[in-house]
């Protein structure tokens, strides 16, 4: 328990650490968060032809309303804590990759409902938009990575444990 936690705790200083340096944030955070902008920016245009995407933005062109996702409205938080859950804990190396990808497309994929509820919120209501903004949703994207990682660890194989040796019947095993 002791080594899953500190393995857990090196993990997160050392990618939270890589999230906010310039080298991350400029090659990771910024192409990421734009391609989520995109995708969400491509379901919203199913059912609402108005809208552009540019950057990090996503606009309605008819009220002009917009919003931009900015670092740590991207899901990639959530996405670190679950990665270094992950290989924090002991298992076999083909699951964890497993864990990760699927771990990664389950957080992003409520994520990007996240922001096309938002999206539509900001536009309703700016006090409940600044509320399922800055609490709700923040929460249930934590609460999205603690649950995958709790399903992840019910599908990991069983590990066998050394118990201890069969007791012997004394009279079995006296000479006669």
């Amino acid at each position: 328990m002791i080594r899953f936690f500190l393995l857990f705790l090196g993990l997160l200083i050392t990618l939270f650490t890589l999230r906010i340096s310039t080298f991350g944030h400029a090659y990771v955070t910024e192409p990421f968060t734009g391609v989520l902008a995109s995708v969400s920016a491509f379901l919203i245009k199913l059912w609402d032809k108005d809208v552009i995407s540019y950057g990090v933005v996503i606009q309605d062109q008819v009220n002009g309303f917009a919003v931009g996702i900015a670092p740590g409205c991207d899901g990639i938080e959530a996405v670190i804590i679950l990665i270094s859950a992950i290989i924090a804990f002991p298992s076999p190396w083909k699951h964890k990759i497993v864990g990760i990808v699927l771990g990664f497309f389950a957080i992003q994929s409520l994520n990007i409902v996240r922001i096309i509820s938002l999206f539509y919120m900001g536009q309703w209501s700016q006090v409940m938009f600044d509320w399922f903004h800055l609490y709700l949703w923040q929460a249930l994207i934590v609460l999205d990575a603690l649950a995958v990682w709790l399903i992840w660890l019910r599908y990991l194989p069983k590990r066998k444990r050394p118990g201890p040796p069969p007791a012997q019947d004394p009279e079995l095993s006296s000479p006669a």
